[in-house]
């Protein structure tokens, strides 16, 4: 009996569901707001209101209950929110999909690289936007925590990074050497020095990026290695502000290679043999065994890998 009142429960679950109904529950989730998200879906919040108690008399369970007046989700919340990512997931990939068979020339993909990847997949993107000038490409550039996220969420194409997940249903494709050299002003007496000890160089001003950076991670795990304690005199969000701080006197700082032509050309910084540097840091490709990669997103990382792989960073 119960199977069969099971049964007709979910026919008139399949039946009463809508997309629009999703949309606003995602994007009060999100927001953790009936008045946010009635402003992003540019309606009101009583339409916001109403559709979400459809959806909760349509479910039999309430999805949000507030604590010390903040929305949260329920259990049954949270169960509809992966549902909502996997049916959008597929929805979108269903989009890409028509695209492609349309026109393998034009479309759309999304990819997420640690930020010091920056200079190098910008510059590979002059050349790839020329040859297909109608293909529209969404990078974003975040630290390795960020990236973690993405991965999980499944919100990318594909992601670039140093240290991926180790797990099964993740495929690995080397992309390129990423050396992180000790950096110094033009001018600083260690510029002058054969070789500095790593012990040494611990009792300088350190800049370092914020932590959850993929260069903070394995500085810290040089220092640890050797069971030094690795002092930071200051912490910046960027390579840029990173460099602008080593110029202005404040620290040495340990950086990609990749990010440091302009200065090192213009002989402003200089690199210092420091011992256990540089370290051998290779950027690799991710993304899921499982995912369907559309034609544009195989062309794009033919791409990378082509002109990427073998590249060794050691040009300066």
């Amino acid at each position: 009996m119960n199977s069969y009142l099971d049964l007709i429960h979910r026919d008139s679950l399949l039946n009463s569901l809508s997309l629009e109904h999703l949309r606003i529950f995602e994007a009060i989730a999100r927001h953790k707001s009936f008045t946010r998200a009635a402003e992003e879906l540019f309606t009101t919040q009583p339409s916001v209101s109403r559709h979400i108690k459809q959806l909760t008399e349509t479910i039999g369970l309430p999805l949000f209950k507030y604590v010390d007046n903040c929305i949260q989700l329920t259990p049954t919340g949270e169960e509809l929110l992966i549902i909502y990512k996997e049916i959008f997931q597929h929805l979108e990939n269903f989009d890409t999909k028509l695209v492609d068979l349309k026109d393998s020339n034009h479309g759309y993909l999304k990819v997420s690289a640690v930020t010091t990847s920056k200079y190098v997949i910008t510059n590979l993107l002059q050349p790839f936007c020329r040859l297909y000038p109608d293909i529209r490409i969404a990078l974003e550039f975040t630290n390795h925590e960020v990236i973690l996220t993405r991965i999980q969420d499944n919100a990318d194409d594909f992601y670039i990074l140093g240290y991926p997940p180790k797990k099964e249903d993740i495929e690995i494709k080397p992309f390129m050497d990423n050396p992180l050299v000790v950096v110094a002003p033009a001018n600083h007496p260690f510029v002058k020095q054969s070789s500095i000890s790593l012990e040494r160089l611990a009792k300088e001003q350190l800049i370092m990026r914020e932590r959850g950076s993929e260069t903070r991670m394995a500085v810290e795990m040089l220092f640890a290695e050797r069971g030094i304690r690795m002092p930071v005199k200051l912490e910046v969000s960027s390579n840029n502000a990173t460099k602008q701080a080593v110029l202005e006197g404040l620290g040495l700082a340990v950086l990609s290679i990749h990010t440091l032509y302009p200065e090192l050309q213009r002989n402003q910084l200089s690199i210092v043999n420091v011992k256990g540097f540089p370290i051998l840091q290779q950027w690799q490709i991710a993304y899921p065994k499982k995912k369907w990669l559309s034609p544009i997103v195989s062309t794009f990382l033919e791409y990378l890998l082509t002109e990427g792989v073998g590249t060794k960073g050691g040009h300066f």
